[in-house]
Protein backbone atom coordinates (compact mmCIF):
# COMPACT_ATOMS: atom_id res chain seq x y z
CA UNK A 1 0.00 0.00 0.00
CA UNK A 2 1.44 3.35 -0.94
CA UNK A 3 1.68 5.67 2.08
CA UNK A 4 0.13 8.60 0.24
CA UNK A 5 -2.96 6.53 -0.45
CA UNK A 6 -3.26 5.62 3.18
CA UNK A 7 -3.27 9.30 4.08
CA UNK A 8 -5.81 10.44 1.54
CA UNK A 9 -9.02 12.00 2.69
CA UNK A 10 -12.08 9.86 2.20
CA UNK A 11 -13.96 10.89 -0.89
CA UNK A 12 -17.57 10.75 0.22
CA UNK A 13 -19.01 14.25 0.01
CA UNK A 14 -22.66 13.58 -0.65
CA UNK A 15 -23.11 10.02 0.54
CA UNK A 16 -25.69 9.67 3.27
CA UNK A 17 -24.82 7.27 6.07
CA UNK A 18 -27.27 6.82 8.92
CA UNK A 19 -28.99 10.03 7.92
CA UNK A 20 -25.95 12.30 8.01
CA UNK A 21 -24.54 14.12 5.00
CA UNK A 22 -21.21 15.84 4.66
CA UNK A 23 -21.00 18.74 2.25
CA UNK A 24 -17.32 19.06 1.45
CA UNK A 25 -14.17 17.06 1.01
CA UNK A 26 -11.97 16.78 4.07
CA UNK A 27 -8.43 17.61 3.07
CA UNK A 28 -5.47 16.15 4.89
CA UNK A 29 -1.79 16.88 4.86
CA UNK A 30 0.38 14.46 2.93
CA UNK A 31 3.02 12.32 4.57
CA UNK A 32 5.62 14.85 3.45
CA UNK A 33 4.40 17.20 6.13
CA UNK A 34 5.78 17.01 9.63
CA UNK A 35 4.13 14.33 11.74
CA UNK A 36 2.10 15.77 14.57
CA UNK A 37 2.62 14.26 18.03
CA UNK A 38 -1.18 13.96 18.19
CA UNK A 39 -3.02 11.07 16.61
CA UNK A 40 -3.92 11.78 13.02
CA UNK A 41 -7.67 12.07 12.33
CA UNK A 42 -9.32 11.54 8.96
CA UNK A 43 -12.99 12.20 8.25
CA UNK A 44 -14.98 9.38 6.57
CA UNK A 45 -18.64 10.50 6.28
CA UNK A 46 -20.53 9.73 9.42
CA UNK A 47 -17.37 8.30 10.99
CA UNK A 48 -13.79 9.31 11.58
CA UNK A 49 -10.69 7.14 11.45
CA UNK A 50 -7.61 7.57 13.61
CA UNK A 51 -4.23 6.25 12.54
CA UNK A 52 -1.83 4.65 14.98
CA UNK A 53 1.61 3.22 14.37
CA UNK A 54 3.52 3.55 11.11
CA UNK A 55 1.94 2.91 7.68
CA UNK A 56 3.56 0.00 5.85
CA UNK A 57 4.62 -1.58 9.12
CA UNK A 58 3.23 -4.33 11.40
CA UNK A 59 2.22 -1.82 14.09
CA UNK A 60 -0.06 0.26 11.84
CA UNK A 61 -3.70 0.40 12.92
CA UNK A 62 -6.70 2.40 11.72
CA UNK A 63 -9.27 2.87 14.50
CA UNK A 64 -12.83 4.10 14.04
CA UNK A 65 -14.79 6.68 15.98
CA UNK A 66 -18.14 8.38 15.64
CA UNK A 67 -18.62 12.03 14.72
CA UNK A 68 -19.22 12.57 18.45
CA UNK A 69 -15.72 11.28 19.20
CA UNK A 70 -16.57 7.85 20.64
CA UNK A 71 -14.32 5.01 19.59
CA UNK A 72 -16.16 2.08 18.06
CA UNK A 73 -15.62 -1.29 16.42
CA UNK A 74 -16.26 -1.22 12.65
CA UNK A 75 -17.10 -4.91 12.91
CA UNK A 76 -19.74 -4.63 15.65
CA UNK A 77 -20.86 -1.00 16.02
CA UNK A 78 -21.45 0.11 12.41
CA UNK A 79 -24.96 -1.06 11.43
CA UNK A 80 -25.37 -3.48 8.56
CA UNK A 81 -28.35 -1.63 7.14
CA UNK A 82 -27.39 1.87 5.98
CA UNK A 83 -30.77 3.57 5.81
CA UNK A 84 -31.60 4.04 9.50
CA UNK A 85 -30.40 2.99 12.91
CA UNK A 86 -32.46 -0.11 13.56
CA UNK A 87 -31.43 -1.96 16.69
CA UNK A 88 -28.95 -4.06 14.70
CA UNK A 89 -31.70 -5.82 12.70
CA UNK A 90 -31.60 -6.95 9.06
CA UNK A 91 -33.82 -6.40 7.28
CA UNK A 92 -35.66 -3.64 9.10
CA UNK A 93 -38.82 -4.90 10.78
CA UNK A 94 -40.84 -2.21 9.01
CA UNK A 95 -38.75 -1.47 6.01
CA UNK A 96 -40.29 1.11 3.68
CA UNK A 97 -38.54 -0.42 0.68
CA UNK A 98 -38.48 -3.97 -0.60
CA UNK A 99 -35.36 -6.02 0.03
CA UNK A 100 -33.94 -5.37 -3.43
CA UNK A 101 -33.71 -1.64 -2.59
CA UNK A 102 -32.07 -2.02 0.83
CA UNK A 103 -28.69 -0.30 1.11
CA UNK A 104 -25.95 -1.77 3.25
CA UNK A 105 -22.94 -0.21 4.92
CA UNK A 106 -19.61 -1.38 3.55
CA UNK A 107 -16.34 -0.83 5.40
CA UNK A 108 -13.63 -0.33 2.77
CA UNK A 109 -10.45 -2.20 3.68
CA UNK A 110 -8.53 -2.11 0.39
CA UNK A 111 -8.89 0.56 -2.33
CA UNK A 112 -8.97 -0.48 -5.97
CA UNK A 113 -5.55 -0.79 -7.69
CA UNK A 114 -3.68 -1.15 -4.37
CA UNK A 115 -1.84 -4.25 -3.11
CA UNK A 116 -1.53 -4.15 0.68
CA UNK A 117 -3.84 -6.76 2.23
CA UNK A 118 -5.58 -4.47 4.71
CA UNK A 119 -8.30 -6.08 6.82
CA UNK A 120 -10.46 -5.68 9.89
CA UNK A 121 -8.47 -7.15 12.77
CA UNK A 122 -11.16 -9.49 14.08
CA UNK A 123 -9.04 -10.77 16.96
CA UNK A 124 -8.02 -7.38 18.37
CA UNK A 125 -10.09 -5.14 20.69
CA UNK A 126 -12.22 -2.66 18.69
CA UNK A 127 -11.20 -4.46 15.49
CA UNK A 128 -9.07 -1.76 13.80
CA UNK A 129 -7.95 -2.14 10.20
CA UNK A 130 -4.42 -3.49 9.92
CA UNK A 131 -2.22 -5.09 7.26
CA UNK A 132 -2.29 -8.87 7.28
CA UNK A 133 0.94 -10.68 8.13
CA UNK A 134 2.02 -14.09 6.84
CA UNK A 135 5.20 -15.81 8.02
CA UNK A 136 6.31 -12.63 9.75
CA UNK A 137 6.00 -10.45 6.64
CA UNK A 138 3.42 -7.87 5.62
CA UNK A 139 1.09 -9.35 3.06
CA UNK A 140 0.62 -7.89 -0.42
CA UNK A 141 -1.52 -9.38 -3.17
CA UNK A 142 0.36 -9.95 -6.39
CA UNK A 143 -0.21 -8.12 -9.64
CA UNK A 144 -1.38 -10.92 -11.90
CA UNK A 145 -1.31 -9.65 -15.46
CA UNK A 146 -3.35 -7.78 -16.61
CA UNK A 147 -4.67 -6.86 -13.14
CA UNK A 148 -3.03 -4.25 -10.89
CA UNK A 149 -3.68 -5.10 -7.24
CA UNK A 150 -7.33 -5.39 -6.29
CA UNK A 151 -9.69 -4.71 -9.18
CA UNK A 152 -12.53 -3.31 -7.03
CA UNK A 153 -12.81 -1.49 -3.73
CA UNK A 154 -12.67 -4.45 -1.37
CA UNK A 155 -14.02 -4.62 2.14
CA UNK A 156 -16.60 -6.14 4.44
CA UNK A 157 -20.18 -5.80 5.57
CA UNK A 158 -20.29 -4.96 9.30
CA UNK A 159 -22.34 -7.07 11.69
CA UNK A 160 -21.88 -10.22 9.62
CA UNK A 161 -19.81 -13.30 10.43
CA UNK A 162 -19.05 -16.48 8.50
CA UNK A 163 -19.31 -18.99 11.34
CA UNK A 164 -16.57 -21.65 11.15
CA UNK A 165 -18.97 -24.11 12.82
CA UNK A 166 -21.72 -23.55 10.24
CA UNK A 167 -21.66 -25.81 7.18
CA UNK A 168 -23.19 -24.39 4.03
CA UNK A 169 -25.84 -26.82 2.79
CA UNK A 170 -24.86 -26.38 -0.86
CA UNK A 171 -21.05 -26.34 -0.77
CA UNK A 172 -20.63 -28.43 2.41
CA UNK A 173 -17.94 -25.98 3.57
CA UNK A 174 -17.80 -24.06 6.85
CA UNK A 175 -17.28 -20.33 7.23
CA UNK A 176 -13.88 -18.62 7.31
CA UNK A 177 -14.36 -16.85 10.69
CA UNK A 178 -14.50 -13.36 9.12
CA UNK A 179 -17.14 -10.77 8.21
CA UNK A 180 -18.58 -11.37 4.75
CA UNK A 181 -16.51 -9.79 1.97
CA UNK A 182 -17.81 -7.18 -0.46
CA UNK A 183 -16.52 -6.07 -3.87
CA UNK A 184 -17.63 -2.56 -4.86
CA UNK A 185 -17.54 -2.31 -8.65
CA UNK A 186 -18.23 1.44 -8.69
CA UNK A 187 -15.96 3.93 -10.44
CA UNK A 188 -14.76 5.80 -7.33
CA UNK A 189 -11.46 4.72 -5.82
CA UNK A 190 -12.12 4.69 -2.08
CA UNK A 191 -9.83 4.97 0.95
CA UNK A 192 -9.10 2.49 3.74
CA UNK A 193 -11.66 2.98 6.49
CA UNK A 194 -14.20 4.73 4.28
CA UNK A 195 -17.81 3.69 4.98
CA UNK A 196 -20.02 3.69 1.90
CA UNK A 197 -23.59 2.69 1.13
CA UNK A 198 -23.82 -0.15 -1.34
CA UNK A 199 -26.40 -1.99 -3.43
CA UNK A 200 -26.13 -5.76 -3.54
CA UNK A 201 -26.15 -7.26 -7.04
CA UNK A 202 -25.06 -10.87 -6.57
CA UNK A 203 -22.62 -13.20 -4.88
CA UNK A 204 -19.79 -15.61 -5.69
CA UNK A 205 -19.20 -18.76 -3.63
CA UNK A 206 -15.41 -18.91 -3.30
CA UNK A 207 -13.86 -21.83 -1.44
CA UNK A 208 -10.53 -20.84 0.10
CA UNK A 209 -8.49 -23.83 1.30
CA UNK A 210 -11.69 -25.68 2.15
CA UNK A 211 -13.41 -22.73 3.86
CA UNK A 212 -16.52 -20.93 2.65
CA UNK A 213 -15.54 -17.38 1.70
CA UNK A 214 -18.51 -15.63 0.10
CA UNK A 215 -17.79 -12.61 -2.11
CA UNK A 216 -20.74 -10.23 -2.39
CA UNK A 217 -20.75 -8.17 -5.59
CA UNK A 218 -22.31 -4.73 -5.51
CA UNK A 219 -21.91 -1.06 -6.22
CA UNK A 220 -21.58 2.18 -4.31
CA UNK A 221 -25.10 3.64 -4.23
CA UNK A 222 -23.70 7.06 -5.16
CA UNK A 223 -22.01 5.79 -8.31
CA UNK A 224 -23.44 7.23 -11.56
CA UNK A 225 -24.11 3.69 -12.81
CA UNK A 226 -25.84 2.50 -9.63
CA UNK A 227 -29.34 3.35 -10.84
CA UNK A 228 -28.82 1.19 -13.94
CA UNK A 229 -27.28 -1.82 -12.18
CA UNK A 230 -29.84 -3.85 -10.24
CA UNK A 231 -28.80 -7.43 -10.88
CA UNK A 232 -25.83 -9.58 -11.74
CA UNK A 233 -27.20 -9.82 -15.29
CA UNK A 234 -27.10 -6.03 -15.56
CA UNK A 235 -23.39 -6.19 -14.76
CA UNK A 236 -22.85 -8.91 -17.33
CA UNK A 237 -24.60 -6.89 -20.05
CA UNK A 238 -23.19 -3.44 -19.32
CA UNK A 239 -19.66 -4.41 -18.28
CA UNK A 240 -18.53 -7.24 -20.55
CA UNK A 241 -15.70 -9.25 -19.02
CA UNK A 242 -15.95 -7.77 -15.52
CA UNK A 243 -17.48 -10.83 -13.87
CA UNK A 244 -15.11 -13.16 -15.69
CA UNK A 245 -12.17 -11.04 -14.54
CA UNK A 246 -13.47 -11.23 -10.96
CA UNK A 247 -13.56 -15.04 -11.02
CA UNK A 248 -10.12 -15.14 -12.65
CA UNK A 249 -8.69 -12.80 -10.01
CA UNK A 250 -10.04 -14.78 -7.07
CA UNK A 251 -8.95 -18.06 -8.62
CA UNK A 252 -5.32 -17.05 -9.16
CA UNK A 253 -4.40 -14.35 -6.64
CA UNK A 254 -2.65 -16.73 -4.22
CA UNK A 255 -0.77 -18.71 -6.87
CA UNK A 256 2.34 -16.45 -6.80
CA UNK A 257 2.57 -17.26 -3.06
CA UNK A 258 2.84 -20.95 -3.83
CA UNK A 259 -0.80 -21.72 -3.03
CA UNK A 260 -3.15 -23.73 -5.27
CA UNK A 261 -5.89 -22.03 -7.24
CA UNK A 262 -9.05 -21.28 -5.26
CA UNK A 263 -12.16 -23.27 -6.03
CA UNK A 264 -15.80 -22.18 -6.31
CA UNK A 265 -19.23 -23.49 -5.54
CA UNK A 266 -21.95 -23.54 -8.20
CA UNK A 267 -19.31 -24.14 -10.91
CA UNK A 268 -17.99 -20.61 -10.47
CA UNK A 269 -21.31 -19.06 -11.46
CA UNK A 270 -22.57 -15.92 -9.71
CA UNK A 271 -25.80 -16.29 -7.75
CA UNK A 272 -28.40 -13.55 -7.97
CA UNK A 273 -29.26 -10.67 -5.65
CA UNK A 274 -31.98 -12.52 -3.76
CA UNK A 275 -29.62 -15.39 -3.04
CA UNK A 276 -27.00 -12.90 -1.85
CA UNK A 277 -29.47 -11.19 0.50
CA UNK A 278 -30.31 -14.55 2.10
CA UNK A 279 -26.61 -15.25 2.68
CA UNK A 280 -26.18 -11.79 4.22
CA UNK A 281 -29.15 -12.41 6.52
CA UNK A 282 -27.68 -15.72 7.60
CA UNK A 283 -24.25 -14.24 8.35
CA UNK A 284 -25.92 -11.42 10.27
CA UNK A 285 -27.72 -13.93 12.48
CA UNK A 286 -24.44 -15.74 13.08
CA UNK A 287 -22.90 -12.39 14.08
CA UNK A 288 -25.79 -11.74 16.44
CA UNK A 289 -25.18 -15.06 18.19
CA UNK A 290 -21.48 -14.19 18.36
CA UNK A 291 -21.90 -10.85 20.16
CA UNK A 292 -24.55 -12.31 22.44
CA UNK A 293 -22.09 -15.06 23.44
CA UNK A 294 -24.46 -17.75 22.22
CA UNK A 295 -21.81 -19.47 20.13
CA UNK A 296 -18.10 -20.23 20.18
CA UNK A 297 -16.30 -16.97 19.45
CA UNK A 298 -13.47 -18.72 17.64
CA UNK A 299 -10.97 -16.19 18.97
CA UNK A 300 -13.02 -13.24 17.68
CA UNK A 301 -12.79 -10.06 19.77
CA UNK A 302 -16.34 -8.81 20.40
CA UNK A 303 -15.75 -5.63 22.40
CA UNK A 304 -18.34 -3.03 21.35
CA UNK A 305 -20.05 0.09 22.68
CA UNK A 306 -23.53 -0.14 21.14
CA UNK A 307 -24.91 -3.69 21.17
CA UNK A 308 -27.25 -3.39 24.14
CA UNK A 309 -27.84 -7.10 24.59
CA UNK A 310 -24.17 -8.04 24.31
CA UNK A 311 -22.10 -9.13 27.34
CA UNK A 312 -19.08 -7.73 25.49
CA UNK A 313 -20.38 -4.16 25.57
CA UNK A 314 -17.87 -1.74 27.08
CA UNK A 315 -17.85 1.91 28.11
CA UNK A 316 -16.57 4.77 25.98
CA UNK A 317 -13.67 5.19 28.41
CA UNK A 318 -12.68 1.54 28.04
CA UNK A 319 -12.74 1.89 24.27
CA UNK A 320 -10.62 5.03 24.50
CA UNK A 321 -8.06 3.18 26.61
CA UNK A 322 -7.72 0.54 23.90
CA UNK A 323 -6.82 3.12 21.27
CA UNK A 324 -4.51 5.13 23.50
CA UNK A 325 -2.53 1.99 24.33
CA UNK A 326 -1.58 1.61 20.66
CA UNK A 327 1.63 3.21 19.29
CA UNK A 328 1.29 6.85 18.30
CA UNK A 329 1.03 7.68 14.63
CA UNK A 330 4.39 8.10 12.90
CA UNK A 331 6.06 8.43 9.54
CA UNK A 332 5.35 5.75 6.96
CA UNK A 333 7.87 3.03 6.22
CA UNK A 334 9.03 2.57 2.61
CA UNK A 335 6.83 0.77 0.10
CA UNK A 336 7.46 -2.87 -0.63
CA UNK A 337 8.94 -3.52 -4.10
CA UNK A 338 6.25 -6.21 -4.48
CA UNK A 339 3.65 -3.57 -5.37
CA UNK A 340 5.33 -2.95 -8.75
CA UNK A 341 6.14 -6.56 -9.67
CA UNK A 342 4.10 -8.36 -12.35
CA UNK A 343 3.24 -12.05 -12.35
CA UNK A 344 2.09 -14.09 -15.33
CA UNK A 345 -0.03 -17.05 -14.25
Amino acid sequence: MRPLLLLRSSLGCSVTVLGSRCASRHKVVTQAAAVSPLCYLRKTMHYQTEQRGHPNSPDYRLYFKTSEGKYISPFHDIPLIAETEQDNDVPAKKNKKNESEVLYNMVVEVPRWSNAKMEIATKEPLNPIKQDIKKGKLRYVANIFPHKGYIWNYGALPQTWEDPDHEDKETKCCGDNDPIDFCDIGTQVCSPGQVIQVKVLGILAMIDEGEMDWKVIGINAQDPDAKNLNSIEDVRKSRPGHLEATVDWFRKYKVPDGKPENQFGFNGQFKDRDFAVEIIKSTHEHWRALVQKQTNTGGIECKNISCCDSPFKCSADEAKDVVQSAPVFGRAHPDSPEVDKWHFV
